[in-house]
């Protein structure tokens, strides 16, 4: 039971985190060795490391259990750098369903499970040459804190 939910709990992240249709390569995910309380914390810091504020953590597991569900802790965590997502979406408004980032942590066993879309194939809807470097570091920021997160550093 606990495996389908898991699996259940995997697909509904991978909806809700990509409004582009999903493919593996659109995916970025990562497991951690940690337990989820720590690997909460660790990527909290971790996001402050590469130079972002974390602006909100939603739980999505009360919705979840209130439904009749059994789950363990899963949360989004949504980060950014705020002059960056205002000039971003003053400029660009059709990024606002994107922004802030967002990255899926939930609990699986003894480890932690992160997921995420990736900012480096959003230039394939977004081709404005201004955006595909900004996309670029999004993405290595994101699998520098996935890299670490999979050491359990």
């Amino acid at each position: 039971m606990r495996t389908r939910l898991a699996r259940s709990l995997f697909g509904l992240t991978l909806f809700a985190l990509a409004s582009l249709p999903l493919y593996a390569d659109q995916v970025m995910m990562a497991r951690s060795p940690q337990a989820f309380p720590e690997a909460m914390l660790q990527l909290q810091e971790l996001i402050g490391e590469q130079g972002y504020t974390v602006s909100r953590v939603q739980r999505v597991d009360i919705g979840l259990t209130q439904s009749g569900y059994q789950t363990d802790k899963y949360r989004v965590v949504f980060f950014g750098r705020a002059e960056e997502i205002k000039r971003l979406i003053a400029d660009h408004p059709e990024l606002v369903p994107y922004l802030p980032l967002k990255v899926a942590i939930f609990a699986e066993a003894e480890n932690t499970m992160l997921v995420a879309s990736n900012p480096a194939l959003w230039e394939r809807f977004f081709p404005d040459p201004e955006l595909a470097p900004v996309f670029a570091r999004w993405a290595g920021d994101l699998q520098a804190i996935f890299d670490a997160m999979r050491a359990g550093e």
